[in-house]
């Protein structure tokens, strides 16, 4: 339960219908299996304690009487866990399908079905005000209007849903509960999967979601036992099988994104039933390295093509609205630079302009290699780009000595004095062509501030500025895998295979002696902190050990902290670059632009997550 995450589970036991004796034992079973692999909140599914097919049996009061104590029999069962269990109820005379939800050895509260119950059924709908019900000795919070909220985890509250899977929910539900009893059938199981992916995002929830299953009168039809847990869009899911299907729910996930919609509300109008769980460890299981980056490869390939057509389209705009004449890019030979290029040439596609129109400037100095320049001018040429050759040695050396600065000085002067006068050189070109300036730094280089102030940092339109560096380079391999040039298609992997690098300072040996991340650290940690630091508001601690599990046996603790540092670190001194940064394309679920995506003071004091990572334990 640390850092918001809970074991959830759904369960659809072998049942024997109208045999409740039968059926609490199963789901007493169960409930034990459950709650010793950790799970905390399990559901099973509509009417299992009688059986969802007992048609007219359900009006009889033997079977009534039965599935009270049977209930009875499983709620003194319960421990910790919070057991969601479907079952038919007498209340206030009426015969109603109910939901069940116990803890602690008690029933804590009853909810009935709200929505219709079909021409055939025996069931009542039930639309009438909270009260309580008597089962066996114990009197019972009852009604539809009831929410769930744990006490010592604030952010997680409980909405029960009986039927089928609930497209809206409360407005502060984190766990949607929703029990049901659907005959399968061709489409069911795509229409129940949909429903729960795309209600987990629309709600901002995690659905958890118990279908009847083996043991249902097979008279007229098959009951699939298609249980589905889906948070974020995801989802885990179970067919024809009686194995409790479990997974682990972030609930401060779902808090947070409902404080950044403005539809936050602990609950409203609605009765609040308080339980509390026994605080845990959670054993957390695959977490992804990389989470801008679908891990299917038809995913991965639908993903950078959509990316790249936002790009592409983002510049087209830009130049058609502007009027310029030509496109203006530095080019390196490094990957930022050579996307750039690549979404450049489609832009221009795009406008039914040729790539002609395009002014590629390499500008060569102190730390440019041969192998990166033969990138450059390779693909600039290949392309059909106007390249132009600036050698800027001498420019550089020159402004050294007006300012008084020694050449073999190699400070951040010596560095950015290079980056800066590579910005004027493609500002003046595209002054002196009618151009516009197309920026390439990235979305990492963003958080991290790794930009030269009014230097590479500036530009007209920065058609990268949304896109983080791990998602950079696949952009650039799934230009590579469609490329039909192949001087192209080897440069393109040339450039994938270069250690990123600035190239400011002397090379060695004609090798790059300048690694960025062996400076700033590795991409694929900084790509993973600033996902969840800027997309879920995660605490250090937490992100910490999410990255932890992720990079376990790659790196260490000590690696992966003193990143995480650095990281924070950087990101709050470096605000003042991304307060002033051009615009660019907005393609995905973080991003830094400071108009409306991030809005952070450029003076925000960063002591608070200091002190939070100075606590953390190894």
């Amino acid at each position: 339960m640390k850092h918001g995450f809970l074991k959830v589970g759904a369960v659809s036991p072998k049942i024997r219908v109208a045999d409740c004796e039968y059926n609490a034992k199963q789901i007493i079973a169960a409930m034990e299996k459950a709650e010793a692999s950790g799970v905390k909140l399990l559901a099973f599914p509509e009417l299992c304690v009688t059986g969802s097919t007992c048609g007219d049996l359900f009006l009889q009061s033997t079977l009534i009487s039965g599935a009270k104590k049977a209930l009875a029999q499983i709620a003194e069962r319960s421990g910790d866990m919070i057991t969601v269990v479907g079952v038919p109820l007498v209340y206030n005379g009426a015969l109603l399908n109910c939901a069940a939800v116990m803890q602690m050895g008690t029933v804590l509260a009853v909810v009935p079905k709200i929505c219709g119950t079909g021409k055939n059924s025996v069931f009542t709908a039930y639309n009438g005000e909270n009260g309580f019900i008597q089962i066996e000795d114990m009197y019972v919070p009852f009604g539809a209007n009831q929410v769930f909220v744990c006490e010592n985890m604030p952010e997680l509250m409980v909405s029960i849903h009986v039927g089928e899977i609930a497209r809206n929910v409360k407005k502060g539900t984190s766990v949607a509960v929703c029990i049901s009893a659907e005959g399968a059938c061709v489409g069911k199981k795509e229409k129940r999967r949909l429903l729960a992916r795309s209600g987990a995002l629309v709600n901002a929830c995690a659905y958890v979601c118990a279908d009847a299953g083996e043991g249902e009168s097979t008279t007229d039809g098959v009951f699939a036992a298609h249980n589905i847990i889906a948070e974020s869009g995801n989802a885990d899911e179970s067919l024809y099988s009686d194995e409790i299907l479990t997974a682990v729910i972030d609930v401060q996930k779902c808090a947070y994104e409902k404080r950044k919609r403005h539809e936050f509300a602990s609950y409203s109008g609605e009765e609040a039933v308080i339980f509390t769980l026994m605080q845990e460890e959670t054993e957390l299981g695959y977490v992804r390295k990389l989470p801008f980056i679908p891990e299917d490869e038809g995913a991965r390939f639908e993903r950078c093509e959509e990316i790249f057509n936002i790009q592409a389209r983002g510049l087209k705009k830009r130049l058609e609205h502007t009027g310029a004449k030509k496109l203006v890019i530095g080019i390196s030979g490094g990957l930022d630079s050579t996307l750039a290029l690549l979404v450049a040439v489609r832009a221009m596609e795009l406008a039914s302009r040729s790539a002609g129109d395009i002014i590629t400037v390499t500008m060569p100095c102190f730390g440019t290699t041969a192998r990166t320049k033969q990138n450059a001018v390779t693909l600039c040429t290949e392309l059909g780009t106007e390249l132009r050759v600036v050698d800027i040695t001498k420019s550089v050396k020159q402004h050294f000595e007006d300012i008084g600065h020694d050449i073999n000085d190699h400070s951040v002067t010596y560095e950015n004095a290079q980056a800066r006068e590579r910005t004027q050189v493609l500002m003046d070109v595209a002054n002196e062509c009618g151009g516009l300036v197309v920026g390439t730094g990235d979305l990492s280089e963003l958080a991290l501030g790794w930009a030269t102030y009014n230097g590479d940092h500036m530009s007209m339109y920065a058609v990268n500025a949304d896109v983080p560096k791990t998602l950079v380079r696949h952009l650039v391999a799934f230009c590579a895998e469609k490329m039909e040039n192949e001087l192209v298609k080897n440069a393109l992997y040339d450039v994938l295979a270069t250690p990123v690098s600035p190239e400011l300072l002397p090379a060695k040996d004609g090798e790059i002696s300048q690694k960025t991340e062996d400076i700033v650290g590795p991409y694929e940690l900084h790509d993973f902190f600033l996902y969840y630091c800027v997309r879920w508001g995660f605490e250090p601690e937490k992100v910490f050990r999410l990255a932890k599990t992720a990079f376990e046996g790659e790196y260490t603790a000590e690696f992966i902290l003193k990143w995480l540092k650095n990281f924070y670190r950087r990101f709050f001194s470096q605000q003042f670059k991304r307060s002033c940064m051009p615009d660019g394309p907005r393609v995905g679920s973080v991003s830094l632009s400071p108009r409306g995506d991030w809005t952070m003071p450029s003076d925000a004091c960063n002591n608070a997550w200091a002190e939070k990572l100075d606590m953390i334990q190894l």
